[in-house]
């Protein structure tokens, strides 16, 4: 099989969009699956978020550009999936908005309505974590698909054990990322807690990822050489966050957590190539690079236009990282009130704004 085409260019080009999205916005939603672990109080959750504020709106882009990607470069693919997932999509994306207004709303309001958004900010950053490794662990594994790629399951269909590993390892993988980010990005007393919860998650991710690659190695109808070598690399690269963090090299251990939540998305991708959606049902109505593909000149213009915009995005993403590089403390924020406390003060009635 030629592998010189543009349908396979197209998939390696998507499957770089889920890596970026799966590490960025992983750490992301393991800030937020910790907020209220490592923050025992209303200053030390407003450093948390700000340790991730200049940056997950950001991050949610790799999400919109990989759907759009997938739209325009395989329809076939986005169709099935979409309609197949439509439910676990649909609490995703009411997830993904809510959270998004909860980072706006939380400082608008007394210490209870900060509290309320706190926990909501807690719970649609652990559903999602969990439900990406189901929905990829689904795509690999093989749903109902008929001859005309209509997806003839449900909801259910997609809670199987296999499936459901795929989600403890994703939420496993992205509170490590959080977990590490924070104890790179924050100073004081919430490191100190970074640290010492970081010797517990980090190690405990070990678990399930391992548990999931050697499943889907061995139980793979596409086994190939490079999968094996990504899958142990993903293991490996998880174990080498544990070595560097407990030595204190932050920057190398956060790295190494990324590189495994890489290589988690890229087993799975490796594994799928060149079917780009597995059909339980006949192998011949699996969706592949060819048949779920769009016209050769719709994935000649994308590739233009991705040739000259992805190299702008990843230097202005990599800018403001840079630009936010700093760590963040508790401290930073004592003195600090908020937009409602200032209102009251000048108003003299506490709590008149609500």
């Amino acid at each position: 099989m030629d592998i010189w085409n543009l349908e396979t260019l197209w998939f390696v080009l998507i499957v770089v969009l889920w890596v970026g999205y799966f590490f960025l916005e992983g750490f992301d939603f393991g800030v937020g699956n910790l907020l209220r672990v490592l923050g025992k109080n209303e200053t030390d959750r407003r450093a948390l978020i700000n340790t991730i504020g200049p940056f997950w709106d950001g991050n949610e882009v790799w999400l919109l550009v990989a759907g759009g990607a997938t739209f325009a470069a395989f329809p076939e693919w986005y169709a099935t999936m979409f309609s197949g997932f439509y439910l676990a999509l649909v609490v995703l994306v009411a997830c993904l908005v809510v959270r998004a207004v909860s980072f706006e709303y939380r400082g608008k309001g007394s210490s209870e309505w900060a509290n309320m958004w706190d926990w909501i900010i807690v719970a649609t950053s652990l559903i999602p974590s969990i439900l990406w490794g189901v929905a990829f662990a689904n795509i690999l594994r093989g749903v109902p698909i008929d001859a005309d790629g209509e997806y003839t399951g449900n909801f259910l269909t997609l809670l199987n054990p296999y499936s459901l590993l795929g989600g403890v390892a994703s939420l496993a993988l992205f509170t490590a990322g959080g977990v590490l980010f924070l104890h790179l990005k924050t100073g004081g007393v919430l490191r100190e807690r970074a640290t010492v919860a970081a010797r517990y998650i980090v190690p405990i991710a070990i678990v399930p990822l391992a548990a999931f690659v050697v499943w889907t190695l061995a139980a793979s109808d596409n086994l190939r050489p490079q999968t094996v070598l990504v899958g142990v690399v993903a293991i490996a690269a998880i174990a080498a966050a544990v070595f560097f963090q407990t030595r204190g090299r932050d920057e190398v251990a956060f790295i190494a957590s990324g590189l495994a939540t890489a290589c988690f998305v890229v087993t799975i991708m490796l594994d799928l190539y060149p079917r780009v959606m597995v059909s339980s049902t006949a192998e011949a109505f699996s969706l592949t690079v060819f048949n779920a593909a769009s016209t050769t000149y719709t994935l000649t213009v994308m590739t233009v236009v991705a040739a000259v915009m992805t190299p702008i995005v990843l230097l202005y993403q990599g800018w403001t990282y840079y630009v936010f590089r700093y760590r963040v403390s508790s401290e930073d924020f004592e003195s600090m009130k908020s937009p409602i406390e200032l209102l009251d003060e000048v108003t003299g009635k506490p709590g008149s704004s609500l």
